[in-house]
């Protein structure tokens, strides 16, 4: 089998790579580099070219794209622009490296030799929903931030195309992922502040914004599993853990991890009602269940995957 990632050098891309090559595929990772970096893929360095080869270029050059998908058998587009909050991706940017880059990859997949295209969205397609934990067939679908819209958006247009070019879609709607590649979130964040300042964490919003969380072992074997069972022409799956945990919990867990002592916790910044920024989901919980029936179950839980990635964090230090 042959596969295309694109964000190939990214967090869950380039674990995504490696499980592909472990288990015999043959994989092209495609990147802009603009969020992945090469040392993600240095362990399959001394990989034959044949095998795997890391190319540098960006999805919303459709030529291109084209080019790298056209001999392919699955694409996985997972190159994104991750951020959430305004101040760090604005609407421009969302259109062009989210909405735009999912169209010309699907332009390129609709007219190659490929017949699945993996789709990395999120939980925050859901926005503030009022049933927890939230199923794959909740409606309506009221996204709350710039960044949660563009990835329903690409999820329209992955149903779309699938259906027209009588293709399977798979469309992935991942919870919180951790793991030590990751280059944003909660955990990395809170582990550099601490770096910083041992002695003060400051914490965004009022600290009781609860959220499931997932590490990327766990997220990378749905992925696989999600792979092995969908039937098409488009399959919706919910990746997440059975749990949650509040940011307040998460500091005290990244403190204890770090083996930090009296560190004063500081609630700092957020909105009137609570939130770290404008377009945070405050109450995030997702129904795994039909992934679950296909073979897949979380080996760790929300505040596990935090104590992993922060001893992972620091162990890289």
């Amino acid at each position: 089998m042959k596969a295309v990632v694109t964000g190939g050098a990214g967090f869950i891309g380039s674990s995504l790579c490696e499980d592909l090559i472990g288990k015999g595929w043959n994989v092209i990772a495609y990147d802009n580099m603009s969020v992945g970096r090469r040392q993600n893929l240095s362990d399959l360095i001394g990989v034959p070219r044949k095998k795997f080869k890391l190319v540098s270029g960006d999805c919303t050059r459709i030529a291109r794209v084209k080019q790298i998908i056209r001999d392919c058998d699955v694409v996985f587009h997972f190159a994104a622009n991750p951020e959430v909050r305004m101040e760090l991706n604005n609407p421009s940017q969302c259109f062009q490296q989210n909405v735009s880059a999912t169209y010309c990859a699907l332009e390129a997949f609709a007219t190659s030799n490929a017949k699945t295209f993996v789709f990395a969205s999120t939980s925050a397609v859901y926005g503030d929903a009022k049933l927890r934990p939230t199923p794959e067939d909740y409606a309506p679908m009221e996204p709350i931030s710039i960044y949660a819209g563009s990835k329903l958006a690409g999820e329209a247009m992955v149903s779309s195309y699938c259906h027209t070019f009588n293709k399977l879609g798979i469309i992935l709607r991942f919870a919180n992922v951790l793991g030590p590649r990751s280059t944003h979130g909660v955990v990395r964040d809170f582990v550099t502040r601490l770096v910083e300042k041992p002695r003060e964490l400051r914490i965004l919003g009022d600290g009781q914004q609860v959220k499931s969380y997932t590490y990327i072992d766990d997220c990378i074997k749905a992925i696989m599993v999600s792979l092995g069972t969908s039937k098409g022409p488009v399959e919706v799956f919910n990746v997440g853990s059975e749990d949650q945990i509040s940011a307040m919990e998460i500091g005290r867990t990244v403190i204890d991890t770090m083996g930090l002592k009296n560190v004063k916790l500081k609630l700092a910044g957020g909105l009137s009602d609570g939130r770290g920024w404008v377009g945070d989901v405050k109450n995030m919980l997702l129904d795994i269940r039909k992934l679950k029936t296909r073979g897949w179950t979380p080996t760790h839980d929300s505040r596990e995957s935090v104590r992993l990635t922060v001893q992972a964090l620091m162990a890289r230090e």
